[in-house]
């Protein structure tokens, strides 16, 4: 039996090229599994799910090796857990050599084993440059004076009238919040930080 197995980052992310190349491998619409989540770990439910109904001889496709995860150590793991465990094979379509029903000899395992810890190795090794490159983005942003996440919402026109009737106490802190259509919480956060900017 034939399996292919898709996986992006975000529900954002669109997973057609990688539906599209398994189609050209004809493999079966109800064998695709799909997770939308991050590869740095093997804790995806539909992958867990076509791990279960692998059976020796089958087949897993997938489109490249960073959809089958991006942590090194477990890449292997789990590529030793499908072809030694389960006795299956796997082929990685943009990396022919990846193809573990070629060569069974020694040498052929030998050369798909090396293919394979450098590809695992440059997968991780991406994924942390990613990292890093964002915290350095973050950073030089922020030393920029660039803010990060929602501005925060301008006060109603009538917050200063109430404001003033709650300090001069004709009004509980819930009635002023509500006069002003906000959470009381969100009232006495404003009225708090507002005072402050008074002084």
């Amino acid at each position: 039996m034939v399996f292919g197995y898709i996986r992006v980052s975000t529900k954002e992310q669109n997973e057609d090229r990688q539906i599209i190349a398994l189609n050209e491998y004809n493999v079966p619409e109800k064998n695709i599994y799909m997770d939308k989540q991050s590869g740095k770990d093997f804790e995806r439910k539909q992958y867990k799910k076509m791990l279960k109904n692998i059976k020796e001889n089958d087949l897993v496709i997938v489109k490249s090796i960073d959809r089958l995860g991006r942590n090194y150590a477990e890449i292997l793991e789990q590529w030793r857990m499908i072809t030694k465990i389960k006795k299956a094979d796997i082929f990685v379509i943009d990396m022919p050599v990846l193809d573990t029903r070629r060569g069974k000899d020694l040498m052929g395992t030998f050369l798909s084993d090396i293919v394979l810890q450098v590809l695992s190795f440059v997968a991780e090794n991406e994924r942390d440059n990613i990292k890093q490159r964002q915290a350095e983005g973050i950073a030089a942003a922020k030393a920029k004076g660039v803010k990060f996440g929602r501005p925060p919402k301008e006060l109603p026109p009538n917050f200063m009238y109430v404001y003033k009737k709650w300090i001069n106490k004709e009004l509980s802190v819930k009635e002023a919040a509500k006069a002003c259509d906000m959470p009381t919480t969100t009232f006495f956060y404003k009225a708090k930080k507002f005072k402050n900017t008074m002084f």
